[in-house]
């Protein structure tokens, strides 16, 4: 029961995952934590991190209560620049970025481009072989970050 159930949110979250161009993978640990979390693997891994912004920290400077939302921007130039050289507005996307995020209920998420969007949204040709490794090497991050 609890492999149709796992199997029924991955398949939901994969169709809103093409629906709007977004992936959310649900997270283990808090937001501070799945973000150091996943600014370690990132660096492990050879990516550079850009920057990091606390909006939940910016909302409460300007007298908006936030729930906990983080964003790392984050990326390869080995693996961008071959994208931009297929289109460059891709480079409108890029850097990468994660959203490490608490919803209502209090879950936390990490949350990404689709690769795919990407394809769609600036009619990228000629790149399939780099976007699927970015897509592989995506998902097996942001899971190692989410997962226990």
């Amino acid at each position: 029961m609890k492999k149709m159930f796992a199997a029924g949110v991955i398949f939901t979250l994969a169709i809103s995952s093409m629906a709007s161009g977004i992936v959310n993978v649900s997270s283990d640990f808090s937001v501070e934590e799945t973000s150091q979390r996943l600014e370690t693997i990132l660096k492990k891994k050879g990516m550079k991190i850009f920057n990091h912004i606390n909006h939940s920290k910016g909302a409460k400077g300007v007298g908006i209560d936030l729930r906990d939302t983080k964003l790392i921007i984050f990326g390869n130039p080995k693996v961008g620049s071959p994208l931009m050289k297929c289109q460059q507005t891709v480079a409108l996307d890029l850097p990468q970025k994660a959203l490490i995020w608490k919803d209502d209920m209090k879950k936390v998420w990490i949350s990404y481009n689709d690769p795919k969007y990407l394809v769609q949204r600036h009619d990228l040709k000629g790149c399939e072989k780099v976007l699927g490794k970015v897509e592989k090497a995506l998902a097996g991050i942001i899971k190692a970050a989410a997962t226990k």
